[in-house]
């Protein structure tokens, strides 16, 4: 129960890689929020697991200011913030509609900034708190077909460093994750013979779970990662070193 007593806030927390997340830190004690722009998919998630819905948009500024105002008003507090929420709209880039690329930048990226903005300040006047954002392997290796969700990890990257830099004097750590492919609704949509090249490129040959990015997440949310920030802790598998 190493979380006991922190309250966590966990973006795009209804399902996937955010779910798991939300779940192994509620195992271990804290409150967690999650936030969704799907209202039916979040309260349903939240009450499966145990945590507490807010409705986001995270691209919407006055949507970040309530959610995040309504969970002070309720707990006076955000200890940790894990920024998870993300989109593709994958495509060559000689096809690839502008309002695709500005919509995978504006989730992924805009929106890690709008939702850390608002947290931040309350964690600069604690002097205490862990930031995690979920970036990607893509976004240090690129990929074909998603030059937009590779530029907006890649930035999420660079964000992580100058946010960790800024901080840090007020005992704020922050810190990035680097899943490779993991086992998702997404990645289960796609055709077997195309995970078996995945498989073949990756040396431990599988997918992740999302249990076990979660697990590096609560590692580097913990105490026993104190002296850690700035960093990208890449979990692919082996994938990209």
């Amino acid at each position: 129960m190493r979380f006991e007593g922190k309250v966590a806030l966990v973006t795009g927390g209804s399902r996937g890689i955010g779910r798991a997340i939300a779940e192994r830190l509620i195992k271990e004690g804290a409150k967690v929020w999650i936030a969704d722009i799907n209202e039916d998919l979040l309260k349903e998630a939240a009450s499966a697991i145990g945590a507490f819905p807010v409705k986001m948009d995270v691209t919407s500024e006055e949507d970040v200011k309530a959610g995040i105002k309504m969970i002070l008003e309720e707990d006076e507090k955000i200890d940790f913030l894990v920024n998870n929420a993300g989109i593709t709209k994958d495509g060559l880039l000689m096809r690839m509609k502008l309002s695709d690329w500005e919509a995978v930048l504006k989730v992924n990226l805009t929106g890690a900034f709008l939702v850390t903005r608002e947290v931040i300040r309350g964690m600069i006047r604690r002097r205490a708190g862990a930031i995690v954002n979920i970036a990607s392997v893509v976004g240090e290796m690129g990929n074909a077909g998603q030059a937009n969700y590779s530029a907006s990890k890649a930035g999420l990257i660079g964000f992580t460093k100058s946010i960790a830099k800024e901080v840090a004097s007020r005992n704020i750590r922050v810190n990035a994750v680097a899943p490779g492919f993991v086992v998702t609704p997404m990645t289960e949509k796609l055709p077997e013979k195309v995970k078996e090249e995945y498989f073949k490129a990756i040396p431990l040959g599988r997918f992740s779970t999302p249990q076990e990015i979660a697990s590096v997440v609560a590692f580097l949310l913990s105490d026993d990662a104190s002296y850690i920030t700035g960093e990208v802790i890449r979990v692919n598998g082996g994938l990209y070193t």
